[in-house]
């Protein structure tokens, strides 16, 4: 591989070592194991083909495929591709100034992307350098430096798609010109592809003028069990409703086998005397029945304005997606009025592409569980104890979701204390971070009294807290 940033023979283990590094630093729990299985591929595999390598490494390090897009762009930093010949004389047209024709350049890279060997042979790839340092570089208070947004600003590739597709379609004989919706739909992939092109050309040359670390800092895509959920735009929220199928596997099982394994059934009499005639009638063994244990009762309680609504909602995917651990699962939603929306909740499975509507349906249904738009914790509390008390068992746990932050009205804490002492269990999950609890109007420290409240950011956190509370 042609990087001064890797390096050949006995010092490869390291740098890989160093990468594995990097993984565990962001989050990606690559195991030694893992670590030993990548070095083995490496010792097979063609180190020259970048993308043999990567698949290589990839296929050994993770065990998640919502890892991949931090892993790939690590792998462009610890393992960069070189600075490519170019032996063909591509270069960019000019006009008669000797300037870098924008528009002569842009249908070039659109001839490049509909043939079929310009990857292969690394003219693509030798374009999108080329377009990179003409159009992307840029002197910056700390000297040279490159933006891809520039870059991409310039080149565009979303304005090139009927260029590609009518040239694909001119490669082919077809006399189409471009409009059949498998050239369209063909030249949108290859549109997608070159704008990652310039990403990963961007960070290789800043990487090798700040160092890869600076790069890593800012280019590397969070996990998605790792974005907060009140910060996360709509993109990210996407990726983190991702998480709720793998999660929601891994918390059944865990809850499952606690739940068996946390109660002793009751002592056996007539077994424990009939075994104890073997120490003169002292009972030294006492025998159990086999433990049956039921499922527990579920109600949750959580606010839906505006401010904690991407949380309640993955909140409430998770639990839908956890449904049989319960005997039963009651949702209650609320912003300053409660209303039960159960039906909403169980129209549809979590896995379901329809879920996303059947809640944003309920969210829609203001005039259910809101008066005035602003969160009011303590009414919310007091109607669901007049309406909705009977939610409650001594064999079920209640689960509140919210930021806890009242607009400054009574918080009604006896209301909710009273809550607490009719269920078994009782939690409140809250996804601010606990530096921002009793700040402005939030009262989480005086709810803590009577409840416990635990910091769930993000999904990763919710996934733990969720794994701790549930099965007892």
């Amino acid at each position: 591989m042609t990087s001064d940033a890797v390096v050949s023979g006995a010092h490869l283990v390291d740098h890989l070592a160093e990468f594995v590094e990097e993984l565990r630093r962001r989050g990606i729990d690559a195991s030694a194991t893992a670590l030993i299985d990548a070095a083995q591929a490496m010792a097979v595999l063609d180190l020259l083909d970048r993308e043999s390598l990567r698949e290589g490494l990839a296929a050994t390090l993770l065990d998640d495929h919502l890892q991949r897009p931090a892993f790939d762009v690590l792998f462009d930093l610890w393992f960069p591709a070189g600075e490519r010949v170019d032996t063909r004389e591509l270069r960019l047209p000019t006009d008669s100034d000797g300037n870098v024709d924008t528009s002569a350049a842009r249908e070039q890279l659109a001839q490049l992307l509909a043939d079929p060997d310009a990857e292969a042979d690394g003219r693509l790839a030798t374009m999108v350098a080329m377009m990179v340092e003409e159009f992307g570089k840029y002197t910056s208070t700390r000297g040279e430096a490159y933006s891809a947004y520039q870059a991409n600003t310039t080149i565009d590739p979303q304005t090139l798609i009927a260029a590609i597709a009518a040239a694909m379609a001119a490669d082919a004989g077809d006399d189409a010109d471009g409009t059949q919706a498998r050239y369209r739909s063909a030249a949108r992939d290859r549109a997608a592809t070159v704008r990652a092109m310039v990403e990963t050309e961007t960070q290789r040359r800043m990487a090798g003028v700040r160092g890869r670390d600076s790069v890593a800092a800012h280019a590397v895509p969070q996990l998605a069990q790792n974005i907060a959920f009140l910060s996360a735009g709509a993109a990210k929220q996407a990726q983190i409703r991702k998480t709720i199928p793998p999660l929601a596997r891994l918390l059944a099982a865990r809850l499952e086998t606690r739940r068996r394994r946390s109660h002793h059934g009751a002592i056996d009499i007539r077994r424990t005397l009939r075994a104890s005639m073997s120490s003169g009638g002292v009972p030294i063994d006492l025998v159990r029945r086999k433990p049956r244990p039921g499922r527990p009762e579920l109600a949750i309680l959580c606010d839906v304005s505006g401010s904690v609504a991407g949380f309640s909602q993955f909140t409430l995917h998770l639990a839908s997606a956890l449904r049989q651990e319960f005997s039963r699962v009651r949702v209650f939603a609320f912003v300053d009025t409660v209303d039960e929306v159960t039906d909403y909740f169980e129209r549809r499975g979590a896995d379901s592409p329809d879920f996303g509507t059947s809640m944003a349906a309920m969210l829609s249904q203001a005039r259910l569980i809101t008066l005035d738009g602003h969160s009011d914790y303590g009414h919310a509390f007091t109607e669901f104890a007049t309406r909705y008390a009977d939610s409650l068992t001594r064999r079920g746990a209640l689960l509140i979701l919210g930021d806890a932050r009242t607009n400054y009205g009574d918080p009604r804490v006896a209301v909710l204390a009273k809550l607490v002492d009719q269920a078994r269990h009782a939690y409140w999950l809250n996804p601010e971070p606990k530096e921002n609890w009793d700040t402005g109007d939030s009262v989480a420290s005086t709810y803590g009294e009577v409840i416990e409240m635990f910091e769930c950011r993000t999904a990763g956190q919710l996934g733990e807290v969720i794994a701790g509370l549930l099965p007892v």
